[in-house]
């Protein structure tokens, strides 16, 4: 199912190539010229490298260039996101187990801020962890899962205080020309070793009426597999 909405997102002409273990472990993927430079991607990979997890995407053009426009309030306003679903179990994460599909994701929203501890996120790109989950209400066909007024789930340290099954930390991220790296400890993450993953850009939106679902997935800008299968596997770097 969710397979299905992320094709269907996909601009026509998206072909995907998964490389073998004899070369790489990474998800690559053939330019797309309808789809915006610095979203297309060209290849995603997550390997480990000692003590740490990096996560990279790289795109046709130059990574981070393109930001979503201020509308000067919460409601209504947009993000822009490079995405990583994983198959990695939400409760590795900070919260209940098995919610839904986590993800990374490094976002740009200039109309709030959603950082740790009151913290200031607005104007510089940052990562998140979220949990995912199919909605139809939503653009994209998939939402950042919402948390019900009156309930109490298990959220991580972190978590920034927003009714969302998401996380704010702060990993090492940084931009360099046609790459986007985030760098993980894998003391907070070991079961990434064994995990899939798949690389995502795409635009959310914060519901008009700020009710549930309050931040959905509107559009899918690229897949690097071009289903959303989860081809790539962790591996350590070579």
């Amino acid at each position: 199912m969710i397979t299905r909405y992320a094709a269907g997102a996909l601009a026509a002409g998206a072909a995907a190539l998964w490389l073998t273990a004899a070369h790489a472990h990474s998800v690559k993927a053939e330019p797309t010229e309808a789809v915006q430079a610095s979203f297309d991607i060209i290849e995603t990979a997550i390997v480990t490298k000692g003590d740490t997890a990096v996560f990279t995407t790289r795109v046709r053009g130059e990574a981070g260039k393109d930001k979503p426009d201020a509308t000067g309030k919460f409601e209504g306003s947009s993000v822009y996101a490079y995405v990583w679903p994983t198959s990695l179990n939400s409760g590795e994460i900070g919260f209940d187990r098995d919610r839904g599909i986590v993800a990374l994701a490094v976002t740009f929203h200039p109309d709030f801020d959603d950082a740790a501890n009151g913290g200031k996120n607005r104007h510089v790109w940052h990562p998140h962890w979220v949990v995912l989950a199919q909605d139809k209400a939503c653009g994209g066909g998939l939402k950042v899962i919402d948390i019900p007024e009156g309930t109490k789930p298990k959220v991580p340290k972190t978590w920034p205080g927003v009714p969302l099954l998401i996380d704010s930390p702060d990993y090492p991220t940084s931009f360099k020309g046609e790459t986007v790296d985030v760098a993980i400890p894998l003391s907070l993450i070991g079961g990434i070793k064994n995990a899939s993953y798949d690389g995502v850009t795409a635009g959310l939106k914060v519901n008009g009426n700020l009710h549930a679902p309050l931040l959905c997935v509107s559009n899918v800008f690229k897949v690097a597999s071009g289903d959303l299968s989860l081809p790539g596997k962790v591996a350590p770097a070579k």
